[in-house]
């Protein structure tokens, strides 16, 4: 059975969707077989693509964005997602409201630090983290910073899903 990741931002239209971007080629590129979606905790953009500012830092950094439109996270999504990793400490809120339990809600940057996130990796979903930066009233500069902060919590996501996938193995 495939392990579906899931990240959660306000509206689905820049750090959410560039962590699936990110997050995918990073789960591509260890070879796992890992489904990562991104969805939004509101409806303010249902249906908008990703923010040509957050596709242009992607594609800029050699990342292919496909088209899509934004959704928000639904009661169904609790079932068909292992892991769901909230932007910000109000995103986790949303998800425990729409059901998702909390031992599958983790902050993003949880996994900031590697050593830590492997340290306590069976209580990450405790663990208190920075939110991760918001770029959309900022610049492209803003975009930058958070695609950075996303590359750098993606090699612990994927030991944590990879240690995850082998403990479900076995």
């Amino acid at each position: 059975m495939t392990y579906t990741v899931m990240t959660v931002c306000t509206g689905n239209i820049c750090r959410s969707p560039m962590a699936e971007v990110v997050l995918r080629k990073a789960f591509a590129d260890a070879g796992l077989d890992v489904e990562v979606r991104s969805t939004a905790v509101t409806a303010y953009e249902i249906g908008n693509p990703i923010d040509s500012r957050a596709r242009d830092v992607l594609v800029e950094a050699g990342f292919d964005v496909p088209a899509r439109g934004a959704v928000q996270v639904t009661r169904e999504d609790v079932a068909t997602t292992d892991l769901a990793l909230a932007m910000t400490g109000e995103h986790a809120g949303g998800l425990r409201r729409v059901g998702f339990p909390p031992e599958k809600v983790v902050l993003f940057r949880a996994f900031e630090d590697p050593e830590l996130a492997r340290e306590r990796a069976a209580q990450l979903h405790e663990e208190l983290a920075e939110d991760t930066p918001d770029p959309w009233f900022g610049d492209r500069d803003d975009f930058v910073q958070t695609l950075a902060t996303i590359e750098a919590c993606a090699p612990a996501i994927v030991d944590y899903v990879r240690a995850r996938i082998g403990e479900s193995a076995g």
